[in-house]
């Protein structure tokens, strides 16, 4: 792949990654306009290492605050990491029922069934895009009505918090457009998390979720390369792997430059402004389906 459309994707991937508005949307619509495959092996896998990349940016942003909130004694790590666990176990479940159930209508026959073959679906991110706005949306103008009740334990969301956060996060795995941390961020303060907690939580569990993922497209690409093999056209794993670290590099510093947003746009209070721009962009993907594209 040419350099130059990796710099464009890391640059759209790293932006839109840690705005509530779907990084992976964008990134679809991006090399689908760029005439990229995106349910390919070798793009499902620099899509992942970008998120590696930006997982960095959010570690490196956040690190000061997660060691007051979470570190800051033994049972303070107890509580955040018994919520982690939670609220991951809980992604887990409901994503790997959903992806199941997705796979065995939509590729009903079929012989081989991978929802990353969907990926590419203009006609299944648009909705997806606006039910992510429609959930930003109403949180958002909730948000403005007052703040929520005060749930304090210690300076974590608490356990309920976090089980209505990783359970939505389930149902975002498998949707390209459904907004990972518009979803979650947006569930917690619905269930009256502060926004700060909510936002914390949000990316320590995007930083849980990011290596599995990682590990997975992986594997995926080494069997795609090796049936490619058989068939003698073989997939150039160094360079795919090249590509994607450099890739993932460039989404590190894009990141950090969202990130910064985000937290300005959430102290503000204008968090329902992402969703009115999830809306805007589910139309202008509903019309890029509507050309072809």
């Amino acid at each position: 792949m040419p350099i130059l459309k990796v710099i464009v994707l890391a640059i759209v991937q790293g932006l839109a990654e840690l705005l509530p508005v779907s990084s992976s949307a964008h990134v679809v619509v991006a090399e689908k306009l760029m005439g990229l495959d995106p349910s390919s092996p070798q793009m499902t896998m620099l899509l992942v290492m970008l998120h590696t990349g930006t997982m960095f940016a959010v570690i490196a942003y956040f690190w000061k605050q997660w060691k007051r909130t979470y570190f800051s004694s033994g049972d303070a790590f107890k509580r955040f990491l018994i919520r982690i666990v939670w609220a991951t176990l809980l992604t887990g479940i409901i994503g790997v029922i959903v992806k199941t159930a997705i796979e065995k209508t939509m590729f009903h026959g079929a012989p081989k069934a991978e929802i990353e073959e969907l990926f590419g679906r203009l006609d299944l991110i648009a909705p997806a895009l606006l039910a992510a706005g429609v959930l930003i949306i109403i949180a958002g103008l909730r948000e403005r009505k007052g703040p929520p009740p005060q749930q304090v334990y210690g300076n974590s969301v608490t356990m309920g918090q976090a089980g209505w956060m990783g359970a939505v996060q389930g149902l975002c795995l498998p949707f390209r457009g459904f907004s990972r941390s518009g979803a979650t961020i947006s569930t917690g303060m619905l269930a009256d998390a502060s926004k700060d907690r909510a936002e914390r939580f949000s990316f320590a569990l995007a930083v849980v979720l990011t290596p599995p993922v990682v590990l997975r497209e992986a594997m995926r690409l080494l069997k795609a390369s090796h049936e490619a093999a058989a068939t003698g056209a073989a997939i150039d794993l160094q360079s795919s792997v090249a590509t994607s670290l450099i890739g993932m590099v460039l989404a590190f510093f894009a990141g950090l430059v969202a990130l910064r947003w985000l937290s300005a746009w959430l102290e503000e209070g204008r968090w329902y402004l992402f969703g009115i721009y999830c809306l805007l962009a589910s139309a202008v993907v509903f019309y890029l389906h509507h050309l072809g594209y």
